[in-house]
Formats: C-alpha cells, structure tokens, sequence
C-alpha cells in the first residue's frame, strides 16, 4: 500500500462505490487522493451487495436497441415519489448517469452488462420500465488484485457455497439440476474445479467475484491502478476548517489521531446511518432491535461529523431506510447470521406470510421495500414484528427457505437452534409459533385454494410483472401460487431489516453539502448513503442506491476537478 502523506488534493472518507466512484474521478483528472475507510476492509455496503445498478437509458441498454426516454422515466418516477421527487436532484441524476457508466468504461477496470428484461418494482404505473434500466457488474477475477485481494471485503455468505464460493441465480439454477442435466453437471462442475483451484492455491475464499462484490473489487482494481491511497482501520473523526471552509480531516490512523489536508475538497460517503440505534429508531418495534444488512460500520459517524461543521440533515419524505425482510439465526454460541429476504423464496409457489394472528398481510411477491411497509403497517393494529414465513416441505427443498438452503442442504442444525420450525401439521407449526391454528388453517387453505384457481383474490401475489418475474417459469398459469399441502411444514421469522438508509445530508446536484440555510459549506461534499437520497424514501426498481452513489461520486469528482 502507498504511504499516507499529509496534504491530498482530495480526501474520501468511505471506500463504498460512491466514495470510490468520487475517488477514481479526482485520479482520473489528475488529482491527488486519499481514501480512508473506518472498517478494516475495502468496499462498504457494496461489497456485500446484489450490486445491481439503475440508470435508465445507460450506454448499454441503448447498445441492445432497449428503448426509454427520460419523459417516461420522470412519469414513472412522479407518480412513484409523489411529492419526494426533487427536481433539480432527479434531472442531474438522469443526465449524469449514463455519462458516468461510459465514463467508468473508459478510464477503469469497471464493467456492466444490461438485462435484457428485468421490469422496475411498480411495473402497472405509467413510465414504468421492463428492461435496460438495471445494469449489473460483471464477473471479475479477484487474482487480478494480487495479494490486495485480502483488502476487499467478503460477500455476505449467503452469496456463497461451500466455505466460499460467489454464486449468483444462473449457478444456483444449475447447481440444483446438477443430477439432471449434463448442461448444468458441465456448469457446476466448471463451478467447483476454479473454486477447489482458487483454494489450493492458498486464497481464503473463491476469487470468481459477482454481484456487488465484483463491483467493489473492480473499483479497488481501478483505485490502486491508479495510485489512490487507501488507509484502512482508519476512521473520520472531524473536519479541518478554515474561514468557513473545509479544509482537511482529523482521522484515527494506526492508533493515533492525525491531521490531513484536502487542497481541494473532503467528501463523505460513509454508508448511511443503520447502526445508529437512536436515528433509525422503529415505530412500535422494540427499541434497541435492529436488523440491517448493511455493515455494523455504517453507524452515522460522517453524517454527524458532517453537521458539527453546520451541514443540514433531510429526512426522507417516505421512509428513512430501504426496507427488508430479515431473518435471523442466533447460533449457540450466541453470534448471529442474518438473512435478507429479498428476491429468491417470497415470490414463489407454495410461500405465504401471516402475522402473529396467522392471518395473512401482503402479497408475499411484493418488493422487500414493499414487504416490510406491509409489515409495520399490520404491526398498528396486530403483532407482525416478527412475521412467519410458512412452506412444506417440497418447497424447502426445491426453493429453500432463508438459510435453509435448497437441494437436500441440512438443516437440522437450524431447527435445533430454533431458526427453522418445523412441525408435522399445520396445527402444530402454529403451536410452536404461538399463533391461533384455526387462522393458519385458514390462511394455509386460502392459498391452496388460489393455487388451484390460478388467482390470488385476497392479496393478488402473481398478479403483477415484478411478481411473475421471480416466481416459478416452470409453472403454467400464476408462477407465483402452489400449495403447502405436503408436511413437514416449516416457518421462520422475518422482522423489518434494511439494506441502508434513505434520509442524509442535504446536497445540490454536484453534491455540496448545505447548510441550514440553503448554502454550500464551501469544501464538503457527500455522496452515497450519506446523501439524502434522491428516491426521497422510495423505491422504485433495482439499484436505486447504487446508481445514484456512482453518479453523484462522478459529478463530485468532476466539480472538484474543474477549474478553481
């Protein structure tokens, strides 16, 4: 690693795409930079990501022929955000971000492959889109990074197989046809041959990186080609300020507090404030419970080291987090593995939710942001903190259910430590859940029942496009309904996680951070999860953080760059 010097032109407190996004666009345009990132591991919130990126008409969506216009963009976003939508934040978003991905194309390691169809999260509302808007890293090779590799942070591991692993859905689908197609033995063979490969060779996990992982592995690819200084372990712990400027950073660095100075400006981009307790505060949840996915790091520090020096914080119209299902498994030992329930079990067939009276509240195929809104909407009025997850045993086998992996995986060790309940009749899961067997019976027969019909009249799971999207392609009909007729019959609990916050620092378009007043704290800038969200709370498709965070990183970069 480079030496820390003690004057940048930039500092970047925060090494997650927004943070590196700023970072690379300062090198790029010849500016000197230093990162510094409070974990001991490079890559944030994004690193254990799905790394799904939205930026409608991006360069390569336009490639593939996808045809959008931001008029239909702007449509689906008013009507989406209401009166969350900030113009000025929206238009500059919309304008930048498909500069920003040829731009990165351009100059870095960093590469992104379009889906062909992949409809946003509203798909019924007017200027909804049904394919290109969401952009997905590809593949990288973590051996690319040399021994930097022990630098970026591991996925989460339920984004692994085997100790260590990355698998994105395609392996997953292949692996569980493993034994009856030659097609995906050749796949999951290929699989297993790099990974057992990477391991003999000394790595500590699978050096095949997906998902936000890749992203984030591309992006320290790119910051150490070109020189960018990057302190790990080193937290931001105040601003210097000069005639109402901001002048450098005080950090904490190997033990000691020291001075750094930014010649030409700071930018924050510390991942949002989920583990800040206080702030992130639940309506009728428990005080002091939390279930974020994001790194136990991301705990507000530069949101509040931002404000010290006059910045003025937004709560988001909507919702200050971007909500998920979580559920969580207390080991033994008494550590604690969450999962988030975002894509892969709700929206298939032979999956309900019910609250703590079995009855059910939700389309269970609805986004995760949707979900847990359902969730704390029941929570008013019956206990929905936690919600069940309710299948049989086909399902978990087929699907599985969170941690209880798919394909015959065992799970004993689950339900011995109280994560996965089981039980040989639906009157007995609801024994063992504590909830009235008679409104489960129910609840389990109302959805059988839609299952046969073809047509869920209670809550319509099946009946939108992003529904059928990620249900079951194999079923004729309603993709998403199927019975949950054959015990064992199994549950877990979800509660209202998120994957970052939505409320921050309130920014202009080039991402100065302002005061109270309205003025920008000449110096300061802030992208990320740090920044008040443009979806004011909202949201809307796929990758609605991280492509504002490489975004606005770019147009920070760009300003900072620009003649003084």
């Amino acid at each position: 690693m480079i030496p820390m010097a003690d004057s940048y032109d930039v500092v970047v407190a925060g090494s997650g795409a927004g943070g590196m996004a700023a970072a690379l666009t300062c090198a790029i345009e010849g500016l000197s930079v230093l990162v510094v990132e409070k974990e001991g591991h490079v890559g944030g919130s994004t690193a254990i990501s799905g790394g799904a990126v939205w930026i409608p008409n991006n360069p390569l969506a336009v490639a593939m022929g996808i045809e959008d216009s931001t008029e239909a963009v702007m449509t689906y976003l008013g009507t989406v955000l209401g009166n969350a939508l900030r113009p000025d934040m929206m238009h500059a978003f919309l304008s930048s971000g498909p500069e920003a991905i040829a731009y990165f194309d351009r100059h870095t390691q960093v590469r992104f492959a379009a889906r062909a169809y992949s409809p946003d999260y509203y798909p019924e509302l007017p200027g909804a889109g049904r394919a290109g808007r969401p952009i997905d890293p590809l593949p990288f090779d973590g051996r690319e990074l040399g021994e930097a590799f022990r630098l970026l942070k591991d996925p989460l591991a339920t984004f692994t197989v085997l100790g260590g692993m990355m698998v994105n859905v395609t392996d997953v689908n292949h692996l569980l046809k493993v034994t009856r197609s030659f097609a995906s033995w050749r796949h999951g063979m290929k699989l297993v041959a790099r990974y057992g490969s990477d391991r003999l060779r000394g790595w500590h996990r699978g050096t095949r990186l997906l998902l936000g992982n890749a992203l984030a592995g591309r992006l320290l690819k790119s910051a150490l080609d070109r020189g960018i200084t990057i302190a790990t372990a080193t937290p931001l712990v105040g601003l210097g300020r000069s005639e109402g400027r901001v002048t450098g950073v005080t950090i904490r660095h190997e033990g000691r507090e020291r001075t750094v100075a930014a010649r030409r400006g700071v930018v924050v981009a510390t991942g949002g404030f989920p583990w800040d307790a206080a702030r992130r505060s639940l309506p009728g949840v428990e005080a002091g419970r939390q279930w974020s996915m994001s790194p136990p790091g991301n705990a507000g520090d530069g949101i509040r080291i931002a404000e010290a020096a006059g910045a003025a914080f937004l709560e988001a119209p909507a919702d200050h987090a971007f909500w998920a299902p979580v559920s969580v498994w207390t080991k033994a030992d008494g550590q604690q593995v969450r999962f988030p329930h975002l894509i892969w079990d709700r929206a298939k067939p032979g999956l309900i939710a019910v609250n703590g009276a079995g009855h059910r509240f939700v389309n269970e195929g609805t986004s995760y942001h949707e979900f847990v809104r359902a969730m704390l909407r029941s929570h008013e009025t019956v206990p929905t903190v936690p919600a069940f997850l309710i299948a049989d045993r086909p399902f978990v086998d087929r699907w599985g259910l969170g941690l209880a992996l798919p394909g015959g995986r065992p799970r004993a060790h689950l339900i011995r430590d109280g994560y996965l309940i089981e039980a040989a009749s639906i009157a007995e899961l609801a024994t063992r859940l504590a909830i009235p067997a008679d409104a489960l019976n129910a609840s389990v027969a109302e959805m059988n029942k839609a299952a046969a019909d073809g047509v869920d009249p209670g809550f319509g799971k099946g009946s939108s496009e992003y529904n059928r999207y990620y249900g079951d392609p194999a079923v004729a009909g309603n993709p998403c309904l199927g019975t949950i007729a054959q015990p064992p019959f199994y549950a877990v609990r979800v509660y209202p996680g998120d994957i970052g916050t939505a409320s921050g620092l309130l920014t202009d378009p080039d991402g100065r951070v302002l005061d109270g007043g309205g003025e920008a704290i000449a110096g300061l800038y802030c992208c990320g999860s740090d920044m008040a969200s443009i979806m004011g709370g909202h949201y809307p498709g796929a990758g609605i953080t991280l492509g504002p965070a490489l975004t606005f990183g770019y147009r920070i970069g760009r300003v900072i760059a620009s003649p003084q």
